[in-house]
């Protein structure tokens, strides 16, 4: 019985070695001059990475928040939990950009290394949050334009106008359209709460959670 437990586990130890070597490949003789984005422009592509994690933690605070038993906003918390998944999503789609490009072959990791913490957990009121979303997405929409800006004018004199149409095109439109949407959202319940107070609040909850708003 002995022997045949290690006559096992030697065939074991040889199909697992042969796996490994199998597993080894070197390194392909690609050609690289597809490969043609600038230092500059990936490094601010990796910093906007980093900039729309934040984003997404930052709003997945302000959802807990308002899905607290003792705020109990369920509309605010959809809206805040539905932006969290937006900026993953926005994050997501600059790696897909990058490896599409040739980059990120190696350190991806180091993209979601860093400090994401949110700065502020807990909010006195649905305005006040919806302020810090306002000026968040204002914030990310100006690191969006200063990737844009050195993509298409750095000091290699490289236009990158793929990259730069792209986050033209479909960022900054998006940004745009949600700051408008999160100005007027602030306008018109800081109106209800004018006149109805903390009931304003809890009836424009309401609305946003039937989609109304």
């Amino acid at each position: 019985m002995k022997y045949i437990v290690v006559a096992v586990l030697l065939a074991c130890s040889v199909a697992l070695g042969s796996a490994v070597l199998q597993c080894e490949h070197k390194k392909p003789d690609i050609p690289s001059d597809w490969i043609d984005m600038v230092d500059p422009c990936i490094r601010k592509m990796r910093g906007q990475i980093e900039e729309e994690l934040k984003a997404a933690m930052q709003y997945m605070a302000m959802g807990a928040h308002f899905s607290k038993d003792t705020i109990n906003r369920p509309g605010f918390a959809k809206m805040f939990f539905e932006a969290a998944s937006e900026e993953r999503e926005h994050a997501i789609k600059l790696i897909r950009y990058l490896l599409m490009r040739g980059e990120l072959t190696s350190n991806v990791s180091e993209l979601i290394k860093r400090n994401l913490m949110p700065k502020t957990t807990s909010w006195t009121s649905a305005v006040s949050a919806l302020k810090d979303a306002l000026n968040l997405e204002t914030t990310v929409t100006k690191k969006i334009r200063e990737v844009i800006k050195v993509c298409e004018d750095n000091p290699t004199n490289y236009n990158d106008y793929h990259l730069v149409d792209y986050l033209t095109g479909d960022f900054l439109d998006e940004q745009y359209h949600g700051q408008r949407e999160i100005a007027g959202r602030v306008s018109t319940l800081e109106k209800l709460m004018e006149k109805h107070g903390a009931l304003g609040e809890f009836l424009f909850d309401k609305k946003i959670l039937d989609g109304a708003v």
